[in-house]
């Protein structure tokens, strides 16, 4: 299989819409025009309750993880595929065709990519989401800085390197995607852990 087919397989495993369809299975019409709008396991979680949420991040991170782990395999002298193929997930969680390029914010696919790939990186994505969600409150603030952490550290035990770099590229993915959530907690009107639907 050529690179080029790779990286679209990898897109294509990314846009397969999990939460969306989660939600739909635990009686959420479109999660789309719910809550955030955000086609993402917080929001699934939000809408459509705990066991909802719970299964679609798992998901989500389970085809992060499936793009990135079948690249390493069909290409195992090629050490920058598997890292542009978590990207390219990613992207396809992101943008994903089946739902009209209206996808989520690329957190636990992301994660999931990285875990076969970078996996003290991955960790330590986890813990900086762990610190700083609850002490701000804002699920949104944590993400970022599990992506940036992510990347902060894959540079710092590896490197400028091809997983260095793709998860560089995903943190600034991440960022980009939360920019609305940034100008929400700036502006005070970013909804908080807890705090009850308005």
């Amino acid at each position: 299989m050529t690179a080029a087919a790779l990286l679209v397989l990898a897109y294509l495993i990314g846009s397969v819409p999990f939460s969306f369809l989660v939600a739909k299975a635990f009686g959420v019409r479109d999660v789309r025009r719910v809550g955030s709008g955000n086609v993402g396991a917080t929001n699934v979680l939000r809408s459509a309750g705990r066991p909802a949420g719970v299964l679609a991040f798992l998901l989500d991170a389970g085809k992060g993880a499936a793009a990135a782990v079948i690249a390493s395999r069909l290409a195992p002298g090629e050490a920058w595929l598997p890292a542009a193929a978590a990207v390219a997930a990613v992207i396809g969680h992101m943008y994903p065709v089946w739902l009209r390029f209206e996808g989520g914010k690329g957190v636990a696919t992301g994660l999931g990519a990285f875990v076969p790939l970078a996996p003290w990186a991955a960790l330590a994505a986890v813990a900086a989401f762990a610190v700083v969600a609850p002490l701000s409150r804002y699920v949104s603030l944590g993400s970022i800085a599990g992506a940036l952490a992510l990347a902060a550290l894959a540079f710092a035990r590896d490197g400028v390197g091809p997983v260095a770099i793709a998860a560089a590229f995903t943190a600034v993915l991440v960022v980009f995607r939360h920019r609305s959530n940034l100008r929400r907690i700036f502006g005070g009107s970013e909804r908080r852990l807890g705090q009850p639907k308005e």
